[in-house]
C-alpha cells in the first residue's frame, strides 16, 4: 500500500483546495514532528552506543596493556630467575616433566571416567524428561556437562599441537557421544525458554532462577573466552608461554543469544494465529492481541526479580516483542489479503498500543521503530483515496450511461426519459447517483475518523459541481450543433425530432436540478441535497460543518442556475427553429403587413401549455418569464435586421403598439397575475425605445439621457443601431448622444434587460 509522495501541486489543483491548506499544514507539521522525534531518538541512541563503545574500547585497551605489562614482568622475572639459579635449567626441566606428568595423569583419569560421567548425565537428563515441569537435575547436568566439554576442549587443543592428525580424529570419535548429551540438554533449555511465561504465571520460580543462572554462567564464560581469544590474537609471542592458565571453555557457546532468539520465536508463534484471526474479522485486532500485553505484564511482575538486573529483562523482552508487533502490522498493511477495514483498524491501533505500553512502563520514544513507521497519515490518505476511487468509478459509470441515453434519445419513442410520481420529466440515473453518495458516506463513516469522512465529503462536493458543469457542456454542445444546422437551412423533416428530444432533455435536466433542492415541509418531502447534508452532518466536526454549509449553498445555487440555464437554452432552440423565418422581418417594410407577433405569442403559449404537465411547477413561471425576456431582447435587437428602417411617414409607432398589445394581452392572461405584471414592467422598456425612434433630432440626446438614467446598462452600440434605423439619421445625432454619455455619471445598480440587448 505504499504510494509515492504527493506533491503540493497535485494536492492543490483547484481553487477550492485552498481550504485544505490549514489541514495540510497541520498534517505535515505532525509528520515533521514525528520524524524529528525519531531522529532525536536515533541520534541519542547512536550517541549512547558510540559513547559506550568508546568507553569499552578504552577500558579494553587499558586491560590489554595491563596484561601485557604483567606478562612482560613475569617473563622478565622468569628470565632473571634462570640467571640467579645455576642449575635452573635442570630444575625447570624436572618441573616441566612433573607438570606434564600431572597433566597426563589428570587427562588419563578424565578419559577413563568420561563415559561413566556422561552416562550419569544422560540418566539425569532422562529423569528431567520425566519431570519436565521441575527438572530437578538442571544445575547438576549443566555443571557436569561443562566439565566434560572443557575436558574435550583441552584434549582436542593438546592433540591439535601434535604431529599426527589421525589422533585428533580418533579423539573426536571418542567424544562424539557428548554432542548428543549437549543437544539433549540444549533442548531442555529451549523448552524452558519457550515456557518462561507459563512458568512465571504458575509460580515455578525455582526452575526460572536455575535457568537464569545457567544462561548467566554461559554468558560470563563467553565473555572470558572472547577476551582470551582477543589476547591470544594480539600477543601471540607472550601468550603462547601461558597457555596452561587458560583452563576452562575454549569456544564461545552463545547461550544468551540463543535465549533471546527463542523469545523472538516464541512471540512469532503467537502472532501467527493472531494474524489469521484478524484477517478473518477486522474488529478482532485488539482482542486477539491480549496475550501480547499479558506476556509483558507477566515478565514485568514475575520475571524481573528472578533474572540478573543487568539483563534488564523486561525492557529486552518488550523491545523484542515491539519489533515483532512492528513487523506484524507493516506486513498486514502491505498484505493483499488485507481489506480497507483491516487498514482502518491498523490506523487506529498505534494510539491504543502506546497507551497500553505506557501503562507497562515503556514510553513511546523508547520503542523504536514506530509501530507502523509513522504511516498513519499515508494510510488515511490511501483509505480516503480508495473510497474516492470507488466514488469516481460509480460516477463515471453513471455519467457514461447518461451520455449513452442522451445520444440515443431519438432511438426510443420515450426519448430515454422517465417521469416521476408527479408526471414531470426526469433522467433515469439521478436516484442511483444520490443513493451511491449515501453509501460512500456510510463507507467513510465506518472509519470513525473525521479526516477520512471530511476528505470524502470534500471530494463529493467537487464532483457534484463538476457534474453540473459536465451536464451544461454536453447540452450546450448539442444545442450549438442543432442551431448551427438550423442556421444553415437544416432542421427540417426528420431533423426536427432532434430538436424535440433535446427540448425534452432540457426540461428533464431542469427538473432534476429542482429535485436536488426541492424541500417541501408541508408534504414531508426532503430534497436529495438536504438528505445528503443530514447524512454526513453527524459524522464531521463542527468547524468542518460550518465550511460545508457554504459548499451546500454553492451547490444549491448551482442547481438553480443550471435549471434556469436549461430553460434559456430551450427558448434559444425555439427562436432558432420556430421563429427563424419570422424574426428577420421585424422593422422591415414586410413587417407592416404581417402578424408576426401574434404567431410568436401563439407559439410560445402552445409550448407553455404542452410542457405544463411535464415541467416542475416551480419552473413554470421561470419558463414563461424567460420566453418573454428572450422575445423582448430579440424584438429590440431587430433594429439590426437587414432592411430595418423607421420612416417618419410610416405608421411604425402604431405597428409597434399593435405588437406590444398582442404581447401584453397574453401576459395579462397568465394564471399568475403577479408574474404578468412583472413581465409587463420589464416590457415597458419599449417606451423609451419608441421615444428614441420618434423624438425630434434635436432632443435625441435628452431622450438618451432619460433612457440611460432608467437603464444604467444601456449599450451605446445598440443606441447607435436605433439611431441609424431612423430615416432622418445624421452623424450629429450620434455625436450628441456620445457627448451626453460622456457627461453622465450613472449609478450602477441591478442588471436590467438592456444589458442583454446588444
Amino acid at each position: 500500500m505504499d504510494v509515492p509522495p504527493v506533491s503540493l501541486a497535485e494536492l492543490l489543483r483547484h481553487p477550492d483546495d485552498l481550504d485544505k491548506i490549514t489541514s495540510l499544514k497541520a498534517e505535515y507539521t505532525r509528520k515533521k514532528s514525528a520524524v524529528d522525534s525519531s531522529l532525536r531518538l536515533g541520534l541519542r541512541d547512536q550517541l549512547e552506543t558510540t559513547q559506550s563503545g568508546m568507553t569499552g574500547l578504552s577500558d579494553g585497551q587499558k586491560t590489554v596493556q595491563q596484561i601485557k605489562e604483567e606478562m612482560i614482568k613475569i617473563d622478565k622475572i622468569c628470565s632473571e630467575s634462570q640467571n640467579m639459579i645455576s642449575d635452573f635449567a635442570t630444575i625447570n626441566l624436572v618441573s616441566q616433566a612433573h607438570r606434564n606428568f600431572g597433566a597426563v595423569e589428570a587427562m588419563r583419569r578424565n578419559l577413563e571416567t568420561f563415559n561413566e560421567r556422561l552416562a550419569g548425565i544422560e540418566e539425569m537428563l532422562r529423569e528431567d524428561d520425566e519431570d519436565a515441569e521441575n527438572m530437578p537435575n538442571l544445575l547438576a547436568i549443566h555443571y557436569e556437562l561443562t566439565q566434560l566439554r572443557n575436558i574435550r576442549d583441552d584434549a582436542i587443543e593438546q592433540i591439535s599441537r601434535g604431529d599426527d592428525p589421525s589422533l585428533q580424529s580418533t579423539l573426536e570419535d571418542y567424544f562424539e557421544r557428548l554432542d548428543g548429551a549437549v543437544k539433549w540438554f540444549d533442548e531442555h533449555l529451549d523448552l524452558i525458554a519457550m515456557s518462561l511465561i507459563s512458568l512465571v504465571t504458575a509460580d515455578n520460580n525455582s526452575l526460572v532462577v536455575r535457568f537464569a543462572l545457567i544462561i548467566e554462567a554461559e554468558e560470563k564464560s563467553d565473555i572470558r573466552v572472547m577476551a582470551l581469544q582477543e589476547a591470544l590474537k594480539d600477543h601471540k609471542e607472550i601468550a603462547t608461554r601461558f597457555q596452561s592458565i587458560t583452563d576452562g571453555a575454549k569456544t564461545v557457546r552463545r547461550y544468551k543469544e540463543r535465549f533471546l532468539r527463542i523469545i523472538k520465536e516464541f512471540g512469532e508463534t503467537k502472532f501467527q494465529p493472531t494474524r489469521a484471526k484478524f484477517l478473518e474479522d477486522s474488529s478482532q485486532l485488539e482482542s486477539s492481541l491480549k496475550w501480547y500485553f499479558n506476556d509483558l505484564n507477566a515478565v514485568r511482575l514475575g520475571m524481573v526479580p528472578l533474572m540478573p538486573k543487568k539483563w534488564r529483562i523486561f525492557r529486552t523482552w518488550a523491545e523484542i516483542y515491539h519489533g515483532l508487533m512492528h513487523d506484524f502490522l507493516v506486513e498486514l498493511i502491505d498484505d493483499p489479503e488485507a481489506s480497507s477495514a483491516h487498514t482502518l483498524e491498523i490506523i487506529s491501533w498505534p494510539e491504543k498500543y502506546y497507551r497500553k505500553m505506557g501503562k507497562l512502563g515503556m514510553k513511546q520514544d523508547e520503542l523504536v521503530p514506530h509501530v507502523i513507521d509513522n504511516r498513519e497519515t499515508e494510510l488515511v490518505r490511501d483509505f480516503r483515496a480508495l473510497i474516492i476511487k470507488f466514488l469516481d468509478e460509480w460516477i463515471d459509470r453513471i455519467w457514461a450511461q447518461e451520455r449513452k441515453d442522451f445520444e440515443n434519445r431519438n432511438a426510443d419513442q420515450g426519448g430515454n426519459l422517465d417521469q416521476d410520481e408527479y408526471g414531470f420529466f426526469r433522467t433515469k440515473n439521478l436516484v442511483d447517483l444520490w443513493r451511491m453518495l449515501r453509501e460512500q458516506v456510510d463507507a467513510a463513516g465506518n472509519s470513525k475518523r473525521t479526516d477520512v469522512i471530511e476528505g470524502v465529503i470534500d471530494a463529493m462536493f467537487l464532483r457534484l459541481r463538476t457534474r453540473q458543469t459536465a451536464w451544461q457542456k454536453m447540452l450546450e454542445e448539442e444545442e450549438v450543433r442543432l442551431i448551427g444546422e438550423a442556421t444553415r437551412g437544416a432542421g427540417q423533416g426528420v431533423e426536427m425530432d432532434g430538436f424535440q428530444s433535446l427540448q425534452d432533455w432540457l426540461v428533464a435536466t431542469a427538473n432534476d436540478q429542482i429535485a436536488c433542492i426541492d424541500d417541501n415541509e408541508d408534504e414531508g418531502r426532503v430534497s436529495y441535497l438536504t438528505d445528503f447534508k443530514k447524512k454526513f452532518a453527524p459524522l464531521v466536526t463542527p468547524g468542518y460543518m460550518d465550511r460545508a454549509e457554504g459548499d451546500v449553498a454553492a451547490l444549491r445555487d448551482g442547481y438553480v442556475d443550471l435549471s434556469t440555464w436549461c430553460m434559456t437554452k430551450f427558448t434559444h432552440l425555439v427562436f432558432a427553429v420556430d421563429f427563424k423565418a419570422v424574426m428577420p422581418d421585424f422593422f422591415t417594410p414586410k413587417w407592416y403587413n404581417t402578424t408576426a407577433m401574434s404567431r410568436i405569442v401563439a407559439t410560445i403559449e402552445e409550448y407553455v401549455n404542452d410542457y405544463r404537465q411535464v415541467l416542475h411547477y416551480t419552473l413554470l413561471d421561470t419558463f414563461v418569464e424567460i420566453f418573454a425576456d428572450e422575445l423582448l431582447i430579440r424584438y429590440l435587437g431587430s433594429v439590426r435586421n437587414k432592411g430595418a428602417k423607421f420612416k417618419r411617414t410610416d405608421a411604425y409607432q402604431d405597428k409597434i403598439f399593435d405588437d406590444l398589445s398582442t404581447a401584453f394581452e397574453y401576459f395579462s392572461s397568465l394564471p399568475d397575475a403577479e408574474l404578468g405584471d412583472r413581465i409587463k414592467d420589464t416590457w415597458r422598456v419599449t417606451e423609451p425605445f419608441v421615444a428614441l425612434l420618434s423624438c425630434p433630432k434635436e432632443t435625441v440626446a435628452d431622450e438618451f439621457a432619460r433612457f440611460k438614467t432608467s437603464y444604467w446598462d444601456l449599450q451605446i452600440s445598440w443606441v447607435e443601431a436605433v439611431l441609424r434605423s431612423r430615416d432622418d439619421f445624421e452623424r450629429a445625432m450620434l455625436n450628441s448622444v456620445k457627448a451626453r454619455a460622456a457627461q453622465m455619471d450613472v449609478v450602477r445598480g441591478v442588471e436590467t434587460i438592456m444589458s442583454k440587448v446588444k
